[in-house]
């Protein structure tokens, strides 16, 4: 099975800017669509942004205009852009890859990104 591992995460100061990187074993193209996911303490995880294998994105109502998703078919590599921090924003990311996001399918280990105010 592919297996994904997250970076990028960090302390930054509100109005900054993060990159997450979520690199996979194998071929990206094994999966439909790959997502970013966020869990809150002691809250469900929630759906950040998604890219499909033809290049669709889609991102949470609260993120739009600051986080951008992209991919790097050659590094087999899913990015999470994230620009306007805020206070909010503090949770552990997960990257998810599958047929559907609803479906099973890898995660990876999480990364913490904390943002102070």
């Amino acid at each position: 099975q592919v297996q994904l591992v997250e970076s990028g995460g960090g302390l930054v100061q509100a109005g900054g800017s993060l990159r997450l990187s979520c690199a996979a074993s194998g071929s990206i193209f094994s999966f439909n669509v790959m997502g970013w996911y966020r869990h809150f303490p002691g809250k469900a995880r929630e759906l950040v942004a998604s890219i499909t294998r033809a290049g669709s994105t889609n991102y949470a109502d609260s993120v739009k205009g600051r986080f951008t998703i992209s991919r790097d078919n050659a590094k087999n590599t899913v990015y999470l852009q994230m620009n306007s921090l805020k206070s909010e924003d503090t949770a552990v990311y997960y990257c998810k890859g599958g047929l559907s996001l609803s479906g099973p399918g890898p995660w990876g280990q999480g990364t913490q990104v904390t943002v102070s105010s």
